[in-house]
């Protein structure tokens, strides 16, 4: 497993890391032990950067992983975890406030079994007020973070431009990770052009959903995808031609997604341990950069088509 440097933080991070949001049965439903054994594997493989958020399965995610994690030593992990979006009941909530967040962290914590946190991100910001992020959220993290609680603070979008304004108003080296997903991915590389911009300000680049939410999957995208149906037909093609050639789509995804040398991580979700396995052993391999300028070719003009966030 090769290592970055997370911008300015001082933490190395795996170029393919453990998303936890499949621990919360986002997608499916899970075996809560094999659950545990994939957060197992992945860290005995290298990957021991592991990213979770109360948000994900309304807490279940949390739960379950901190049931692997209290079998695990603290040192041997590296944990990210998020603030601002909830849920409960079935219904998503959102809270940005100095209050909520700070409760939140201190709920995290308990879930998760752990006294610190490495890692703590303002998630999807685009459903905040931008400004209370920078007023009133961020410094309650940075207290946080001077008592010892937490280690960085980052913040997530899907909107790069978000991301954007949040650091170019707020001190520098207060934001000291971002977090993207779906645009360093097969059909859209727009998170290339900030690439300058968040290197500039110092901050570490996690890039997440290598298969762009199952659009890049011989499965397909979920009923539930809000991808708009050109581009989820172009992927489909796409899926199907690399089918044709003996190389599963998602092999070829999550190769590029943790090709680039200047983003710090890539983010990968799974709750099965075989699948974790295959994912790693893929990264391995070389790869195919004709098949992937084919795929790109497929795709065409639904390149860097994106949606709205939900």
């Amino acid at each position: 497993m090769k290592y970055h440097d997370l911008g300015k933080t001082g933490l190395k991070v795996p170029v393919l890391s453990f998303g936890a949001s499949s621990l919360g049965g986002v997608f499916h439903t899970v075996c809560e032990e094999k659950a545990i054994q994939a957060v197992f594997t992945a860290v005995e493989n290298g990957m021991n950067f592991i990213d979770v958020s109360p948000y994900y399965g309304h807490t279940k995610a949390e739960t379950v992983l901190g049931k692997a994690l209290k079998r695990l030593q603290r040192k041997d992990f590296i944990l990210s975890t998020k603030i601002g979006r909830y849920g409960a009941n079935g219904v998503n909530l959102w809270d940005y406030s100095a209050k909520r967040t700070q409760e939140s962290v201190y709920e995290s914590m308990e879930r998760l079994h752990v006294d610190y946190i490495d890692l703590i991100n303002v998630h999807d910001i685009e459903f905040a007020d931008l400004s209370q992020v920078v007023n009133e959220t961020l410094p309650t993290l940075v207290e946080l973070k001077r008592k010892g609680l937490v280690g960085h603070v980052g913040i997530t979008d899907l909107q790069l431009e978000n991301l954007k304004w949040v650091m170019d108003h707020t001190e520098e080296g207060t934001v000291e990770s971002i977090l993207n997903f779906c645009h360093y991915c097969l059909n859209d590389n727009k998170l290339e052009d900030y690439l300058d911009y968040f290197e500039a300000k110092g901050a570490g680049i996690i890039n997440a959903s290598p298969f762009a939410m199952g659009l890049l999957s011989q499965r397909g995208a979920p009923e539930w995808h809000p991808a708009p149906a050109p581009l989820i037909e172009a992927c489909a093609k796409a899926a199907d031609y690399c089918k044709a050639q003996g190389y599963p789509i998602e092999k070829l995804a999550v190769q590029f997604s943790v090709s680039h040398p200047r983003i710090s991580t890539t983010l990968f979700s799974s709750a099965n341990p075989d699948n974790v396995l295959r994912n790693i052993r893929y990264i391995e391999e070389p790869i195919d950069w004709n098949l992937v300028d084919k795929v790109k070719e497929i795709i065409g003009e639904q390149q860097r088509v994106t949606w709205k966030n939900t």
